[in-house]
């Protein structure tokens, strides 16, 4: 059982105090590696807080695209790259919706707000 606050919290908070509290009072040439850093808080405060399920169910179902136990990702790009989920494949839609779930959960770490624009 952990302890309150949680971490996704925690960071959060000190990406916030960075921003507002200490950022204003830094001279203007280490503006930018203070927003570097608080991208970076800010990316890991949403790693942390996100279900990590996805990357398994992710490797589930290439595996199921492909039939590599073994390896998925590496099944899943080789298949790729031999053409398997081309357009008019059988599984061409199964294929696009996977990359597409990949991408969205990829995103919502990394980049939510080009998750917004869409």
């Amino acid at each position: 059982m952990r302890e309150l606050p949680l971490g996704p919290d925690l960071l959060t908070t000190a990406r916030e105090v960075l921003l507002n509290e200490l950022l204003p009072q830094l001279p203007e040439t280490h503006g930018l590696a203070a927003r570097m850093v608080a991208n970076a808080i800010g990316i890991a405060a949403r790693e942390a807080a996100q279900d990590p399920s996805w990357q398994q169910e992710a490797l589930a179902r290439m595996r199921s695209l492909t039939g590599d136990a073994a390896d998925p990702l590496r099944g899943f790009a080789a298949a790729i790259r031999v053409g398997a989920f081309d357009p008019g494949t059988p599984h061409y839609a199964d294929a696009v919706e996977l990359l597409r779930d990949i991408t969205r959960a990829r995103c919502t770490v990394s980049a939510p707000r080009a998750l917004a624009k869409g």
